[in-house]
């Protein structure tokens, strides 16, 4: 109760004499100091608001442009073309100035109004600029004059220093592709995969929806493409993420692994000492905007950072209908679970941020608690894992009032979640394959009550010191994570570091409060809920069959070196092994970015074309290898030309899914489209680059990680 205590800011008794004040002087220095940090941050946003309001110009540009009129005016010449003299006569307070405080003030106002014009002009040549994507299209190493043209105007527009979101209003916004042409790509997407008879069908439907129903439901997309950022992003986060009432444990979320070879100390609360530290630096960053904008890599092309607003401090709501994204501006405090308790730790004291020894040290007083859970406390987490409609019933009936909520709270409003594992993991052993899997497995859903899937992400840190991470879907792709991800580690590992015992740097502060342990109130009734929760999170567990393996024979390297396309290899080998284990083709998911357009989250390519079935079919049945050769540079081109339309916003399925939302706002069946939507993924195939600049891994290969990965069930 200790802690308890130290939060109450004064405390009073009534005695005879009259009322005994007392006063807390630590939690009036902590109220204190916690208001000065919150106003800091609100003037930081204020001026990060007003630079990234005036870009590609600079606040201080508005000056030059004051100083160059008033300048053009004392040679007695007038740049303004009589709009000064304009601005003169129609001053409100001009009876009460001189003529010359009148001029001054109008050449004020005239200069404002020209730097903001100057602003918007340059604003609209970058956005349009920026919408010019050929270049994508042009043979690799081969430029053309117009793209070097263009080039170097991007770099002239685009200004000195941006912070992390001054491209977001120069971003061009997602074009809404024509009918016929997303019905054209559909029709060719499903050629392998369908009989003459099958094809014959669906091409008859295509063409009715194309006449008919297609143009009006196009209209209603025009309309909204012309009105809103993004004509697509807020429908697929609320249908294709929110809306499903099914677990999100493995069928949603993700996870992403720690350093293959290397575990930079043994210790489990060192580990968690310098990451969590490094993942409040990178926060401090992200809220100060000094992170670089995001861009394609070895270009100066720039991608929306939105997503990233909500990567800390943000946890996912259950609904009976629909579930909810929350986000906080701030949260001094994680929420930590070991053996069945929860945790809440402020890593801020005084105003500042614990260092990393202090965070070990917090993190070891959890390690040696011996406090046991609340009755109902230790599966608690299954409610995040099972069905969402059981979770929101519950939190409404439960968790809405009282040691529930306000326990909740403490977890819901944390910067993120750590989870101190009792297990070690890794590749290790005798076996290091299955180790692998094991490895892999724990991060996607552990124990089915030992993670909170509903935070935006939470941090997994083993016995050995190995960690990892496992991220909620819909805030968020998992680009935006892994930017997170590798950038801590490389914090941890390179600027950081530990002591030759093994534990983080720096001097402890002893008096530093000890974490609080959450407490709750679990009825029966809620007990028997998580018990059924947790019976259907195990359930999903149980039938994941998971195998990671590390392939050393050759890497990007080589197939680059032939001049081949690294990810079209991949999916033509991918295509070919099904084709060998199945005997036949299947409509096959992996996920593209369009984040080159502003609010922009992903776009499907179809991997399973007539070029790959080609391909397939003829190394398969012995074709001679010119063939085969020339046969696999036309799918490999097919795949990365649909690979660039899918970016530039060429795409297909987020289109059709578009039109099918706009379908059923206005109650009308589309048999085309129903069975568009209908058709099954078998195989899902998505990869998430490392951010290589990062890690020097040609003189440090062994800081080589195996990524991360999302479950995708297929037939």
């Amino acid at each position: 109760m200790a802690e308890a205590h130290q939060a109450v800011a004064f405390q009073f008794t009534v005695t005879p004499e009259g009322i005994d004040l007392q006063l807390s002087h630590q939690a009036l220095t902590e109220i204190y100091l916690s208001g000065v940090r919150s106003w800091k941050k609100r003037i930081i946003r204020l001026k990060n608001s007003v630079i990234t309001g005036v870009y590609p110009a600079s606040p201080s540009s508005w000056l030059f442009v004051v100083i160059a009129i008033l300048a053009t005016m004392y040679t007695r010449s007038d740049p303004s073309m009589g709009l000064i003299a304009k601005i003169q006569e129609h001053l409100p307070v001009s009876q009460s100035m001189s003529s010359q405080c009148q001029a001054l003030v109008s050449a004020v106002v005239f200069s404002t109004m020209l730097w903001l014009l100057l602003i918007f002009t340059m604003r609209l040549c970058l956005k349009q600029l920026l919408s010019y994507h050929r270049w994508m299209f042009e043979q690799h190493g081969k430029m053309s004059n117009t793209t070097k043209v263009w080039v170097a105007l991007v770099r002239i527009f685009s200004g000195r220093k941006p912070l992390l979101y001054s491209y977001q209003a120069s971003l061009p916004n997602l074009p809404l592709p024509a009918i016929k042409d997303t019905v054209k790509r559909y029709l060719e997407s499903v050629r392998p995969l369908m009989d003459d008879e099958k094809y014959e069908r669906m091409t008859q439907l295509a063409a009715e929806f194309e006449s008919s129903l297609g143009n009006r439901l196009q209209w209603y997309l025009k309309l909204k493409a012309l009105w809103a950022a993004n004509y697509v992003s807020d429908w697929w986060e609320e249908y294709v993420y929110l809306r499903g009432r099914g677990p999100i444990m493995v069928n949603s979320n993700y996870y992403g692994m720690d350093f293959l070879h290397v575990t930079p100390t043994p210790i489990q609360a060192a580990r968690a000492g310098n990451t969590i530290h490094g993942f409040f630096l990178y926060r401090r960053k992200l809220n100060k905007e000094e992170l670089q904008p995001i861009r394609i890599p070895g270009t100066s092309i720039p991608l929306c950072s939105a997503q990233c607003e909500r990567l800390f401090n943000t946890t996912r709501t259950p609904g009976e209908e629909t579930d909810n994204v929350q986000h906080w501006q701030d949260s001094d405090h994680i929420a930590v679970y070991h053996r069945g308790r929860y945790f809440r730790l402020k890593v801020y004291q005084a105003g500042r941020l614990l260092c990393p020894r202090e965070i070990e040290f917090q993190i070891q007083r959890i390690l040696d608690d011996p406090s046991p859970p609340c009755k109902g406390e230790v599966h608690l987490g299954a409610l995040t894992a099972g069905d969402r409609v059981p979770w929101a019933n519950a939190r409404t009936k439960y968790f809405s009032s009282g040691v529930n909520k306000r326990s909740l709270d403490c977890i819901e409003k944390a910067a993120f979640f750590v989870c101190l594992d009792d297990d070690e993991q890794g590749m290790m052993g005798d076996d290091p394959v299955a180790s692998l899997d094991r490895y892999a497995k724990s991060l996607l859903h552990g124990k089915c009550y030992d993670r909170w899937f509903d935070k935006s992400f939470s941090v997994v840190y083993y016995k050995n010191g190995k960690t990892g991470v496992n991220g909620e879907h819909s805030w968020a792709d998992a680009p935006v994570l892994a930017h997170l991800w590798e950038t801590t580690l490389a914090t941890d590992c390179f600027q950081l570091g530990y002591n030759t015992e093994g534990h983080c740097k720096g001097e402890v502060d002893t008096s530093l409060p000890r974490p609080q342990k959450l407490n709750w109130e679990i009825p029966p009734e809620c007990e028997e809920q998580i018990s059924q929760s947790m019976e259907v999170a195990q359930a999903l567990a149980d039938d994941v069959d998971f195998h990671v393996f590390v392939f050393r024979d050759f890497g990007k390297g080589k197939i680059k070196r032939c001049k081949v396309s690294p990810d079209a290899f991949i999916q033509m080998a991918i295509q070919l092994a099904y084709y060998r284990y199945r005997g036949t083709f299947c409509l096959t998911y992996e996920a593209s970015m369009t984040r080159l357009f502003r609010e922009g989250r992903t776009e499907t390519v179809r991997s399973c074309t007539n070029e790959s079935s080609a391909f397939v079919r003829a190394l398969d049945g012995g074709e001679p290898a010119d063939v085969c050769r020339r046969l696999f540079r036309a799918a490999s081109e097919k795949h990365q030309n649909l690979y660039r339309l899918a970016m530039t916003g060429g795409g297909i399925d987020r289109h059709l899914f578009c039109l099918f939302i706009v379908s059923k706002y206005l109650g009308v069946d589309s048999p085309f489209l129903k069975e568009v939507l209908s058709e099954p993924w078998r195989l899902s195939t998505s990869q998430t680059a490392m951010q290589l600049q990062l890690f020097d891994l040609v003189n440090h290969p062994e800081y080589i990680s195996c990524g991360g990965g999302l479950w995708t069930g297929g037939g």
